[in-house]
């Protein structure tokens, strides 16, 4: 795979004109303040899009004889599809399964895919639709389709009626069901790869884009993209194979820039895949160009600069050489003569030349790493067995005129792109049949060996540069910039019938044209609504044809040109019809842009505005230099689209040439007689008068087909899925229920299971699974899925209570020994608590009596005059300290979080709990292991949990009852402070119970995020409790100081 491709932020770069060098900021900060309406609208914006944003696109290499696909989704860049066994190729191919038992009205056969289908297309030779790709956009009478049945003898093509194009019969079906078309048979084959997709996306997968032959005309292309809507795909766009392989090479690659001077880098793509052979000839260059500000940014560029191809040249043709040989030896063997086979009959046979095509591909694959290979076939033809040997010199012995063809492709290329050999950099082998040993040779004569590059996947450049295309073009995904340009390869322009009568006919594009280019202006004399027909010059055995593509029909040409001449007095000689003519980068279909038709006429000056008047009192402007107004006559603009609906522009130019006439009366000079003449002076003006045409432009060549068939073809390949997925549903049940019964023969000799049975429920059992046994082999296999269902249930009637009465008795043991330990805990938590509460109770006691026989003894002294004058000396504080650590000496056990009430729900539930366990286990003493249980393995754990969320709450109340003492001792502190210098040594003798906490503390549950046990708490009260304690200590120690 290929480097770095999404590009997640861009840096804008800066240019120097002076220095010509392009420079990155170091830091770029932007603040902008938007209003409260455009936030809401990019809000707005944001969700109406998010379903665009997560959409995943996928690239199809649509290959003759493999469909490769890529996949972008965010989080998988450019990943290759794989198969449903893993491979990342699928045959092209599908084969409808014919039903055993014939066909039937309304039903449907099981459909094959890729490897699958191939694996029985010897069994089936009539219903396998192989290498599709050279039918497309063909007629049933052309060259290549009658090729194509002389290999394939066993399908029975017929023509369609109204467009005359290749259709399948197939016998899975009855007589009364149409012909599947190609395009249909291409749809299933390419719903295969989207089902694929959407399995390794997890998501629906719309949009895409194919790659297509050089080669490919409109026709072949439109084939390509019905295919992809008949199962609801929308192409994005075509792009042919080679410039996919050209996008490929260059997502990790840099060229030189042409804007500072570099040169361009040509190189070819020779692809040779199953097919065909193409030559592309590419430039590839980097150009700086402007970015965002001041900065520039420099991009990659990709350009098609020439074709050349051989339709026939590939894989295939190589495989029927092979073929051909075969069947000639064969019919020359002892046995076949003795047989009388001829050359004609084994031709004709379907399943012999499905085997002999399936074989003669895999002796070419060896040969192209080994000298020689052999292959046998048992009962080739008429019960006749037949071994081949074939050595490499003898296959490019057979295969001297194709090598020869190679070159031809080649230099056409050349000849388009209008280069030598000798300046191409490079030629980049791609397609599975370059490397096929000879055809490398070929090249070699021709470019030398030094020129020859593997530097891309021979096999899924193509793909990737597909889906490279599909991200860039998809506004989900930013990806690296390069703009590309595809080559038209086939000249074309239209014909019309102009003003005498006579059939024009204009070239427009030759081969080099890109697609997406400027649009071209054509400008016509015709003045009545006319018809024109564009076109494309295909080679074909007869020379080159013109085959039509699309049909211009102008709908007001006619009134519009009658408008001009009354309303402007336009001359027949000055009115002109003029068209914008474009090729479309997507698919090569010709697009209008715009349909005029103007004049230039002598229009009256209008006066000028009021800003005119003050430009020319400061000397700005001119009085013959008046804006033109709008034109009352003026048609309206319409919207036109393809589909026979309309379009109009609208357009007014304007001429900077004025003339003006000047009448007098007679050759006065007096005052009133210059007013006279110069109020009556008249100006004029010369005037583009543009009046946008209505039109149509519909496409031509072979029929599309009409919406009712398309409809229709939806719909039964709708139904076609629909059977797929039914079939599939009824094969998992079939094999639900096979599966079950050979369970069930090893739960009849297991231990357990035996031992949680009765004698009367494994009878039953297993009389019923012999039974279901019998029938799958005899009728059951083509039993509904229904019927399969509710035989499976049946059978998990007896088995599932049993299993149940297993895993109760099995984990039952463990469940009951952990509820006991909970109980236990609880118990002793509670023990321990209520020890505690009654010390602390004892305690207060006690320190309340002191306190009051202390207080009774004291004798208050009564204070000097002078005593207020030495409350800062240094003896209150060494007296004050002295009875500070007499305080911490009778502090006394640490207060309880709890009261003898919190504790009453958890003792209940403790109590009733242990209570409910014991009768329940003494219930379940009584009973045997094969009978049902009374104490079950999910109340166990609920009253287990119950419990444990019963010690979390009294946990978690300790825990807040803590948090409230220490807010409270927290405030007392603050009061005391202010009334320190009256505080008696009474006062600060008493204890003090209450507990402070940090002023940043605060409770943590476990790093798992699981909330602590009751023993977690208590411990972590408790360490808190000692480090608070040791903190207050060492506040209330007074320093030793030295006296003054």
């Amino acid at each position: 795979m290929p480097g770095p491709l999404f590009i997640q932020e861009k840096t804008p770069t800066s240019y120097s004109g002076r220095t010509g060098e392009h420079r990155q900021p170091t830091h770029i900060t932007m603040v902008r303040f938007f209003s409260p309406r455009w936030v809401v609208a990019c809000v707005v914006l944001l969700f109406s899009t998010n379903a665009f944003a997560v959409s995943a696109v996928l690239g199809v290499d649509l290959g003759t004889e493999y469909i490769k696909a890529a996949l972008v989704k965010p989080g998988i860049p450019l990943e290759i599809v794989l198969t449903k066994d893993s491979r990342r190729k699928e045959t092209s191919a599908v084969t409808f399964k014919p039903d055993a038992s014939g066909p039937k009205a309304g039903s449907y056969p099981e459909r094959l895919y890729g490897s699958d289908a191939m694996a029985i297309s010897g069994r089936f030779p009539s219903d396998t639709y192989a290498n599709l790709k050279t039918l497309l956009g063909l007629p049933a009478d052309d060259a290549a389709v009658k090729e194509y049945l002389t290999r394939h003898p066993a399908l029975q093509l017929e023509a369609t009626k109204l467009r005359n194009t290749a259709a399948f019969k197939s016998k899975a079906f009855t007589d009364d069901v149409d012909a599947w078309l190609v395009e249909e048979l291409l749809a299933m084959q390419l719903q295969s790869v989207q089902r694929n997709a959407e399995a390794m996306a997890g998501s629906d997968v719309r949009s895409i884009v194919v790659t297509v032959p050089p080669f490919y005309t409109i026709e072949e292309k439109r084939a390509v993209q019905t295919a992809a809507e008949l199962v609801g795909l929308n192409v994005l766009s075509l792009i042919s194979d080679g410039l996919a392989v050209g996008l490929n090479y260059a997502t990790s690659r840099q060229f030189p820039v042409v804007t500072e001077g570099g040169k361009p880098e040509y190189h070819m793509v020779f692809d040779m895949g199953a097919g065909s052979s193409s030559a592309t000839v590419l430039k590839f260059q980097g150009r700086a160009v402007k970015d965002v500000g001041k900065f520039n940014k420099t991009i990659q560029e990709v350009q098609v600069l020439g074709s050349g191809w051989d339709r026939t040249l590939g894989g295939d043709s190589l495989n029927y050489l092979i073929v051909d040989d075969m069947i000639s030896k064969f019919v020359q063997t002892p046995a076949a003569q003795k047989a009388s086979v001829a050359t004609e009959s084994v031709q004709g046979h379907g399943r012999a030349m499905a085997k002999l095509l399936k074989d003669a591909e895999k002796v070419r694959h060896v040969l192209s790493a080994n000298q020689e290979t052999a292959t046998s076939f048992e009962g080739l033809y008429d019960d006749v067995n037949f071994k081949y040997k074939l050595t490499r010199a003898d296959f490019e012995a057979l295969a001297e005129d194709h090598a020869t063809r190679v070159g031809v492709a080649v230099q056409k290329a050349l000849d388009v792109a209008e280069l030598d050999i000798t300046q191409l950099d490079s030629i980049i082998l791609h397609g599975g049949a370059s490397r096929t040993p000879f055809v490398q040779k070929a090249l070699e004569k021709i470019a030398g060996s030094d020129k020859l590059r593997s530097n891309v996947n021979s096999d899924e450049a193509a793909v990737f540069g597909a889906g490279f295309r599909a991200a860039e073009i998809s506004p989900s995904f930013r990806v690296k910039e390069i703009r590309i340009s595809d080559g038209s390869s086939y000249p074309a322009g239209f014909k019309y019938t102009d003003v005498n009568g006579k059939t024009r006919q204009q070239r427009l594009w030759t081969e080099r044209s890109l697609l997406g280019a400027a649009a071209k202006e054509v400008t016509l004399n015709n003045l009545e609504d006319f018809t024109a027909q564009f076109y494309q010059q295909v080679p074909s055995a007869d020379g080159v044809v013109d085959r039509e593509t699309k049909v211009l029909t102008t709908k007001n040409l006619t009134a519009s040109v009658a408008q001009l001449k009354v309303n402007h007095n336009c001359a027949d000689s000055d009115i002109h019809f003029k068209l914008n003519l474009r090729l479309g980068g997507e698919d090569g279909e010709v697009n209008v842009v715009k349909a005029t038709v103007e004049c230039e006429a002598d229009e009256a000056d209008k006066e000028g505005s009021v800003m005119d008047g003050v430009k020319n009192l400061f000397g700005f402007g001119k009085k013959d230099q008046q804006p033109l107004g709008e034109s009352s006559d003026s048609t309206e603009s319409t919207e036109s689209t393809e589909s026979a609906s309309t379009t109009a522009f609208t357009d007014t130019a304007t001429t900077s040439s004025v003339e003006t006439s000047t009448t007098a009366s007679g050759d006065s000079s007096t005052a009133s007689s210059a007013e006279a003449a110069e109020s009556s002076v008249s100006a004029t003006k010369k005037q583009l008068v543009v009046i946008p045409v209505q039109f149509t432009l519909e496409k031509s060549g072979v029929p599309q087909i009409p919406k009712g068939e398309l409809t229709k073809s939806k719909d039964r390949i709708k139904a076609f899925e629909n059977s797929d997925k039914g079939r599939r549903a009824r094969e998992e049940a079939l094999n639900q229920l096979e599966g079950f019964t050979y369970k069930i023969r090893e739960l009849l000799d297991a231990e357990s299971f035996i031992a949680a049975s009765t004698e009367d429920e494994r009878a039953s059992l297993e009389q019923k699974a012999s039974a279901v046994s019998d029938w799958l082999y005899e009728d059951g296999s083509d039993a509904p899925r229904d019927e399969l269902k509710a035989r499976l249930k049946e059978l998990k009637d007896i088995v599932t209570p049993i299993e149940k009465r297993i895993k109760e008795n099995s984990e039952r043991p463990e469940l009951v020994k952990s509820l006991r330990g909970a109980l236990d805990q609880t118990a002793s938590f509670v023990d321990s608590i209520k020890q505690k509460i009654a010390e602390a109770e004892a305690f207060s006691a006690t320190a309340s009596s002191s306190t009051a026989t202390e207080a009774s003894g004291t004798i208050t002294a009564t204070p000097s005059a002078s005593s207020a004058d030495f409350d800062g000396l240094e003896d209150d504080d060494f007296t004050s300290s002295t009875t500070t650590a007499t305080a911490l000496e009778d502090r006394g056990p640490v207060p309880p979080l709890y009261t003898l009430n919190d504790l009453k729900e958890i003792t209940e539930m403790s109590e009733s709990t242990l209570k409910w366990l014991e009768e329940k286990l003494a219930e379940q003493a009584k009973l045997a292991e094969n009978i049902d249980p009374v104490i079950l393995v999910k109340d166990i754990m609920e009253k287990t949990k119950k419990l444990e969320k019963a010690g979390m709450d009294l946990a978690m109340k300790a825990v807040n009852n803590f948090d409230s003492k220490g807010k409270k001792k927290s405030s007392s502190k603050k009061s005391t402070k202010t009334k320190k210098k009256a505080i008696t040594k009474t006062d600060s003798s008493a204890p003090k119970h209450t507990v402070d906490l940090k002023d940043n503390e605060y409770i943590k549950f476990g790093g798992d995020g699981q909330q602590p046990s009751a023993e977690e708490i208590e411990e972590m009260i408790k360490k808190l409790t000692k480090e608070h304690e040791g903190k207050q200590a060492s506040k209330d120690e007074v320093p030793t100081r030295d006296e003054l």
